[in-house]
Formats: structure tokens, C-alpha cells, sequence
């Protein structure tokens, strides 16, 4: 299994931090953003990775990330020229991934459920000849931003992209994996309403054929395209970098104060953080 990373775009509705840079090179607590969707992969054993960038901060993402061999894996980078949807960047990656599967992140996502599991699982069955696609959804308050999948039980009837009246609170996250096949599908999608080859397009097309499966996430999970969801994403990096550095591995016994300082650091631990 191959990974893309899909970090291109102009952020607009973050400007103007955006007015400089790339949205994925902006910082989540201690981190660029980039860093987040990138551990996603490779704490799966990805270690070939594309990155998918526009034209105007390629270089920077180079001279950030480097060719990733202190990320323990071998990056390369190709640019989108125009946004046209995250289809159409995917199917800029048909070469690089061959007959490969592939693990597909945005790059502005960020998890705290460590999805390895279910990572290996996909890529090991594709490798003994499974067909099809893995997405993951969260229930959260208001999906109207995401594509939105219509359960029967817990089987996946029909995404629905960024609909004004959603038939679930299931968001479909930034994370998808794909056999080869995916490809092809692009091959014969027609642009949306709004100029773009859409991904939901082609999860429902592989809904048609019988080919997805969902995972439910039981933990948080952000993107970081708004300045409501930027601040969101920056409290769940905090939490898992506290957790690693003050907590342990006991994740279940993780509360939060009112004052939203973790009950299971001190005031004299986080102080250390700033000296």
C-alpha cells in the first residue's frame, strides 16, 4: 500500500493566514498541520508517500519535509495546477500507485484514533486480491460541511455531498482507502455542479457495485478548515501530546477539567512546558 497526502488548495476561509502561506504548512499546537495526516500513514508502515500540492508553495513543502527520511519513509511530490477536487487530484497519483492500494488523507485532518488496524488490515487484504474502498465517518453535530452517508444499520447506502438537510449526523472524514480500481472510476466522472471531480462521486460508485465498507471513529476527529474547526483540531493535538508526553498509555481514564487543563497533568508539569 502506497499513501497521498492532498494538500493543496488556497484556504480561503482561513485567510489571511493563508494569504502567505499553505494552509497545511500552518501550525497545530507544536506541529505543522502537515505532520498530522503524514503519522497517519506512516504509523500504519506506509512508507511511500505523495504529496499533492499546489504551485505557488510547493518549495516550501520540500524544504519543510525534505525527501522524509526522518519520518522513516521516502516522500515525492507532484503539483495540482488548479483545484479541481479531490477526484482529480487522486487521479493525478495513478502512475505513482500502479496496482497498489492506496491510503488517502487531506491534509488538513486530524485523528485521535490510532487507525493503524484498520490501515494494515485493507492493505494486506487487497494484497490477497480483496476488491473495494474503506471510508470512515463520525457522528458530529452539524455535517452539512462534508459528505454525509445515509446508514441503513451500519451499512453505507448512499454519501450525500455537503447536503443543506443531512439524512444522518455521519460525516464522512478525510481519510479513504481504495484498491486500484479507484482509477478507473475516475476515469469516468463527470464534474459537479461546482467544477469538481468529487470523492463522494466515487464512493458511491463503489456503494453501487457492493465494494464499501465504514468504520466508525470512536474518538475526535477535525478537519481544519475553518477558524472554528482550526481551533478544534489545535485542543485535540494538544491533548495527544500531552497524553504521550504526562499520561500513558490508560486513554480511558483521560478527563478534562472545566478549566480545560487535563486532570492527568499537573500545574508544575505544564509550567516545565515553558521554561
Amino acid at each position: 500500500m502506497k499513501g497521498i497526502i492532498l494538500a493543496g488548495g488556497e484556504g480561503n476561509r482561513l485567510k489571511p493566514l493563508t494569504e502567505y502561506t499553505n494552509k497545511h504548512l500552518l501550525h497545530i499546537y507544536n506541529q505543522p498541520m502537515i505532520y498530522f495526516p503524514l503519522s497517519t500513514l506512516t504509523n500504519a508502515g506506509i512508507k511511500e508517500i505523495l504529496i499533492i500540492t499546489g504551485p505557488r508553495h510547493a518549495g516550501m513543502f520540500l524544504q519543510l519535509l525534505g525527501e522524509g527520511r526522518k519520518f522513516g519513509c521516502n516522500l515525492q511530490f507532484r503539483v495540482q495546477e488548479k483545484a479541481e477536487g479531490i477526484a482529480h487530484a487522486l487521479g493525478l497519483c495513478r502512475k505513482y500507485i500502479g496496482d497498489d492500494s492506496c491510503a488517502v488523507i487531506l491534509g488538513d485532518n486530524i485523528f485521535e484514533d490510532d487507525l493503524s488496524k484498520e490501515i494494515k488490515e485493507f492493505a494486506n487484504a487487497s494484497r490477497e486480491g480483496a476488491k473495494g474502498a474503506r471510508i470512515f465517518l463520525k457522528e458530529i453535530e452539524n455535517p452539512q460541511r462534508f459528505g454525509v452517508a445515509e446508514l441503513e444499520g451500519k451499512k453505507v447506502m448512499r454519501i450525500e455531498e455537503k447536503p443543506k438537510n443531512p439524512k444522518s449526523n455521519y460525516a464522512v472524514s478525510g481519510l479513504y482507502l481504495y484498491d486500484s480500481e479507484v482509477f478507473k472510476i475516475i476515469d469516468g466522472l463527470k464534474p459537479s455542479n461546482r467544477g469538481e471531480y468529487e470523492i463522494t462521486d466515487v464512493n458511491n460508485e463503489y456503494i453501487k457495485r457492493g465494494e464499501l465498507t465504514a468504520t466508525i471513529l470512536k474518538k475526535r476527529w477535525t478537519d481544519s478548515g475553518t477558524f472554528e474547526s482550526l481551533y478544534r483540531a489545535n485542543e485535540i493535538a494538544r491533548e495527544i501530546f500531552l497524553r504521550k508526553k504526562f499520561g500513558g498509555r490508560n486513554q480511558e481514564s483521560i478527563k478534562q477539567k472545566k478549566d480545560d487543563t487535563l486532570k492527568f497533568v499537573s500545574e508544575e508539569q505544564l509550567s516545565s512546558l515553558e521554561s
